[in-house]
């Protein structure tokens, strides 16, 4: 019995179509957060140490939600895009919290504490070590978010007790979160730009050996992966 040619090339068709992969290169989203997040932290940060007069708060509340929260949510989109979960829930869960931070300064009497806000200040802070503890093969970014973590709590405490005290602690925790963010995002950029790291992100285990090329890829996995598999 003699095999179909044409039957046989449409299998070997079928098979090439079936481990196909398409591949869209994307950047990391990453700096764009942080520098979106340097930028609000900063200028809140100034506001709470009695740096800047308490009605320019305002501008800072500008600077959140005009700046840092579509900076943010751009790269939340590309995070998920790109299949980086922590990075996709980090940068979202820290754009609608300043969102709301900024709406809430906006609204409020100069200088003034609302206790709503530093619940949900309180609460942004618990929910932001998540992404921070999934993240902790790549410690810088992990180290961010966990940073921006304990300056909503910190923010949170003041916005409840009033404190100049808290107030003051909050806004040295705020230019710490902003300088960290601002090495981050250069480190972040640099690597994207060399193709290798130029200042020290700490990757360890799979995260360093995919960004050295050393991570060997298996095409089993593809199987198991969301959008592949039925279920997620």
């Amino acid at each position: 019995m003699t095999d179909d040619p044409d039957r046989s090339r449409q299998g070997r068709d079928a098979v090439d179509a079936a481990v196909r992969v398409t591949l869209r290169p994307t950047a990391t989203p990453l700096p764009i957060s942080f520098l979106g997040l340097a930028l609000a932290s900063t200028v809140f940060a100034v506001v709470e140490l009695g740096w800047l007069a308490p009605d320019q708060g305002r501008v800072a509340a500008l600077v959140a939600v005009a700046a840092t929260v579509p900076l943010q949510l751009l790269a939340a989109v590309f995070g998920f895009l790109a299949r980086d979960p922590v990075a996709g829930t980090g940068c979202a869960l820290m754009a609608v919290t300043w969102a709301v931070t900024g709406l809430t300064t906006l609204t409020s009497p100069p200088g003034a504490t609302v206790p709503g806000l530093g619940v949900l200040l309180l609460a942004a802070g618990a929910g932001t070590l998540v992404p921070a503890t999934a993240g902790s093969a790549t410690p810088l970014p992990a180290a961010v978010l966990a940073l921006v973590g304990v300056r909503f709590a910190v923010t949170g405490v003041y916005q409840l007790t009033a404190s100049p005290a808290w107030g003051a602690t909050a806004g040295w925790v705020g230019l710490g979160v902003a300088g960290v963010a601002a090495y981050a995002a250069l480190a972040l950029e640099l690597e994207g730009v060399h193709h290798r790291a130029v200042l020290p992100v700490g990757r360890r285990g799979t995260a360093r050996a995919a960004a050295q090329g050393d991570e060997v890829f298996d095409a089993g996995e593809l199987a198991r992966e969301p959008g592949v598999r039925p279920r997620l």
